[in-house]
């Protein structure tokens, strides 16, 4: 199964595919999609759309795994990653891919065995479990890793248990 993991953002959106069979985990390819903070929103919102649509085209995931928003303190910062994600899940809805959520504690808790992690300990964790010489760079990019990785368990777990 290829998952499709989704860390949304309006700046930066991290993106990764991960293969798994169950009992190993392979990184078929991660990076970022940017946004230019010139644009407009709404043109910042196309490109996000336009390129994972692209991104879907191309290595045509299985599944999808995405982040719920996280609410901070700042209201205008969750709004506009509340609009990234809502393009994000548009898209993924559009391409017919079954779609999953998972709060950043589920990720946590599936990655490195604790909700309560810090981004170095689920780094390390990443590397670890895929196997990669260092940690996935940049940021959003090993939290979309992570959060690949998380439906995969989350998955395996669903399959053993039957439903």
């Amino acid at each position: 199964m290829l998952v499709l993991g989704l860390d949304p953002g309006l700046a930066t959106t991290g993106w990764a595919l991960v293969r798994g069979d169950g009992q190993h985990l392979d990184p078929a390819d991660y990076g970022v999609i940017r946004t230019d903070p010139a644009e407009s929103l709404a043109t910042r919102l196309v490109v996000l759309h336009d390129t994972l649509e692209q991104l879907i085209a191309h290595h045509a995931p299985d599944a999808a795994a995405i982040e719920e928003l996280f609410f901070s303190t700042n209201v205008r910062t969750a709004m506009l990653v509340g609009q990234a994600r809502g393009v994000a899940l548009l898209t993924l809805a559009q391409a017919g891919l079954p779609t999953w959520e998972y709060t950043p504690m589920q990720v946590k808790q599936a990655v490195t065995g604790y909700g309560g992690a810090d981004k170095r300990q689920i780094q390390q964790m990443v590397q670890m479990l895929l196997n990669l010489k260092s940690i996935p760079q940049p940021d959003d990019a090993a939290d979309a890793l992570a959060i690949s990785i998380c439906h995969h368990h989350s998955a395996s777990l669903l399959g053993l248990l039957g439903t």
